[in-house]
Parts: C-alpha cells; structure tokens; sequence
C-alpha cells in the first residue's frame, strides 16, 4: 500500500516506495535548465531545502547537475544519500545492449554510483543516435524494440544495483497494464503530465490501485517551453480566476497551490525554475493546506488539456499512434 507521511520536524510531505525508501513529494525538474544559470539553481535548491532532483539524459544537462552536486557533497554536510536523484532512458537506447550503456552513461556525466530512480522517458523507440525523428525510418517499430525487452533491461539496471528503482514516464493506463502482465518487476514510477486542466483521475487511481507513484511534470504549465511546442490559444494557468482566488485565502501564490494540490492528491511535482526566489516559494508549497472546498473547486476545472499533446512522436506507420490512448 502507498503511504503519503510527513518528515519529521517539517511539513514536506514524502512519498514512499515498498522497500520504505521515500522521496520529497516537491522535487526540481530541470527540463530547459543548463550552464551555470542550472549549477547556481542546484545549489539554490539544496539550500533551500530540496532533496529532489529530476533530469534526463535528453536534457543535455547531467554533466552540469553532476558538477553541482559533487561540490555540494564535498563540503561534507550534505551527503549522496540525502539526496534523490531521477534520471531517464532516452529513446534511442531502448533496443537490445543499450539501457545499460544508455544508464551508465547518465552516472558518469552526474558523478554517481547508482540513480535512485531511472524512468523510460517515452513509450517510443528510435535507432540509436537519432535525438529526435525526422522521418519514419528514424524509429524502431514496437516489433523491433518491444517495450517489455526495454524493460526486462531496466530490470537488470535494478538488480545490478545502477539504480535503486525502476519506472516509467509518458505510460497510459493501456500501456501500465500491457507493461505488468509481462514484467518481473513492476514499475515503480510513472511520470507524467498533471495539473488542474489534465487531472487524469483514471489514470491516478489505477496508479494507486497498483502501487505505482505518480510524478506530475509540467505542474505549472511549462509556460517557458518553445513558441513550437506551444499552441497559439493555450491556457494559463497563473490566470484562472478559481487558482487566484484560494491562493489569495491560503495566504499563497497560484505556483503554491498548484504544487499542494498534487501533494494533496498523493503526488509528487517536480517544478522547474533557476531563479532562486521562485525556487524557494515552490518549495514553501509544502507549507500550503488546502480545503476539501478548495480540492473540489479545483476538481472542476479539469479539461483534460495537454500542454504536451505528444504529436511529435506519433508515427502511425511504425505502430506509435495515438500515443496517450486517447
């Protein structure tokens, strides 16, 4: 069973795997963030109290969080153990041989010994190499590179102790069922797209029915993502009249409540941001307690929206279409 507990002597709250190892319910994701302006947030973070890091070996960033980190450590108060450390297996490594090189790889270039979480980023296989397809010949069909021989490889990851859990990033409810019938070891871990206008409630009870933790990506929006990647009549969500006005009775910003609301759903969020003031006000979320009246409030403003829609992967005649299911 999936327990939400709280730290003691602190409000964040901690979610917990079934071996009792836990991890900070408010973590930094990383997506966009590079260079020094990504070193300074890392240290910004732990400062301020983080104990959650999130990145991906798509990211184009390891080596800078892993620079970071090993500064932090050397300091000596500070230790590897205090801190949880997410990565993920990017799409072209998914065939035969490649997780682990793929998974080493991310170790060296963060400095570690061992991830405690390492995800299949997408539901999608590209040959090697390929960063992002641009024709069809790009990917691997689900023939050439089923999900549950990339799988049977991060099982081995686990084993062999490179990362302390296992899960999976993108997965529909279809594709986590597929996934458990066939496996040894269950996922751990879905990360996925959550917030107000996408609360996936399907999708996060059979997650708790089974076991799995949900992450939330994109919690606030992603409102720094690409003009590409984002469509001309979006919704903002620091704008919804309902948000303002219980951020405004919780004493809180809109960022707050979107955060608490995933905590209170039993979900962790991994907010992105390298200004340290917004750092430090993301993390203070954990502080925010919200109402049934303002959870039931907030229930109603699902639209099932997608600031990820996903399309860019969509390759019908390599067998990826429909990539959510929906």
């Amino acid at each position: 069973m999936l327990l939400l507990i709280y730290e003691k002597k602190q409000t964040m709250k901690i979610l917990k795997f079934s071996n009792g190892d836990t991890m900070h319910a408010i973590g930094l994701g990383t997506w966009k963030a590079n260079g020094n302006e990504l070193k300074k947030a890392i240290k910004d973070a732990i400062n301020a109290g983080y104990r959650h890091i999130d990145t991906a070996a798509t990211y184009g960033n390891e080596e800078i969080i892993g620079g970071a980190l090993a500064e932090i450590f050397a300091e000596g108060e500070i230790f590897r153990e205090d801190v949880f450390i997410t990565s993920k297996l990017w799409n072209d490594a998914h065939a035969e041989g490649q997780v682990i090189p793929a998974l080493q790889d991310s170790l060296k270039k963060l400095q570690l010994d061992y991830l405690d979480l390492y995800l299949i980023h997408w539901p999608v296989a590209f040959r090697n190499g390929i960063d992002f397809p641009r024709k069809p010949d790009d990917y691997l069909s689900l023939e050439e590179a089923p999900i549950i021989e990339t799988w049977k490889q991060m099982e081995t990851a686990k084993n062999n102790k490179l990362a302390k859990h296992i899960g999976v990033s993108n997965f529909s409810v279809k594709k986590l069922k597929d996934l458990i019938s066939k496996a040894t070891i269950k996922p751990e871990m879905n990360q996925v797209e959550l917030h107000p206008l996408l609360q996936q409630d399907d999708l996060l009870a059979y997650c708790k029915g089974k076991d799995i933790l949900l992450t939330a990506y994109s919690p606030l929006g992603s409102g720094d993502r690409s003009l590409a990647m984002k469509a001309d009549d979006e919704p903002n969500m620091m704008d919804i009249d309902v948000l303002k006005e219980i951020a405004r009775d919780r004493s809180a910003t809109v960022p707050q409540v979107l955060i608490a609301w995933h905590n209170h759903r039993g979900c962790a969020a991994i907010p992105k941001s390298t200004t340290k003031a917004h750092i430090i006000s993301n993390f203070r979320a954990a502080d925010v307690s919200l109402t049934e009246s303002d959870m039931k409030k907030i229930a109603k403003l699902d639209r099932h929206y997608r600031y990820i829609n996903g399309k860019f992967f969509e390759e019908p005649s390599r067998g990826y279409e429909n990539l959510y299911d929906e």
